[in-house]
């Protein structure tokens, strides 16, 4: 098996592990028996286990970024796009979590948050995706920097906790839960919106 494969089969065991077990309750020779390799293969592919965990994380704070920038991407720049750039910003939380599983916890939940690394790489992922959501806002509302970071970081705090809540009660279905949170931030973002790019009330 090509080496790139196999370490994307590592990550994607580890990920569920991490997820499912926490980070102190997995060890590499669990990972290794579930992902069938040895251990040497392992630790070429990754020195130690928090190496192991910092990789899991990094793909799951690219991952989100990523969403976040597609949904945007497919928003055309326009007058009366606004709640429409809202409504990408949540679906890409809803269905990033709803697609991860229960791995968004690594994101979102981290057992390890108190090692600075985790945290490190945590908050990165974190701001990265923050600044994506910025832009989208800023798009919008032409608001100084300041002010749309600080709006960007409520819109991810309410849309992530939704989200998450959503994913474990699964009382609500997925789109019914992007368009409740839609409606909820867009009454409020749209009082901000400059003139001449709001279409709909």
């Amino acid at each position: 098996m090509p080496a790139g494969v196999r370490r994307a089969q590592v990550l994607q065991v580890a990920q569920e592990l991490f997820a499912r077990e926490g980070y102190h309750h997995v060890s590499m020779d669990d990972i290794a028996d579930r992902a069938e390799v040895s251990k040497p293969v392992l630790y070429r592919h990754f020195p130690s286990k928090l190496d192991l965990y910092l990789a899991v994380v990094d793909h799951r704070g690219q991952e989100l970024v990523e969403r976040i920038d597609e949904a945007l991407a497919e928003v055309p720049v326009e007058a009366g796009s606004g709640r429409a750039v809202v409504r990408a910003i949540v679906q890409a939380y809803v269905e990033f979590v709803e697609q991860a599983g229960d791995s968004f916890s690594l994101l979102f939940e981290s057992d390890v948050t108190r090692d600075s690394d985790v945290r490190m790489r945590i908050e990165h992922a974190s701001a990265e995706a923050g600044r994506a959501v910025c832009r989208g806002l800023q798009g919008i509302s032409g608001l100084p920097a300041p002010e749309a970071e600080l709006l960007s970081t409520a819109l991810i705090g309410m849309t992530q906790v939704a989200a998450t809540s959503r994913y474990r009660r699964r009382d609500v279905g997925v789109q019914e839960t992007v368009d409740l949170v839609t409606a909820l931030a867009w009454r409020g973002v749209a009082g901000l919106v400059r003139p001449g790019t709001v279409a709909e009330p």
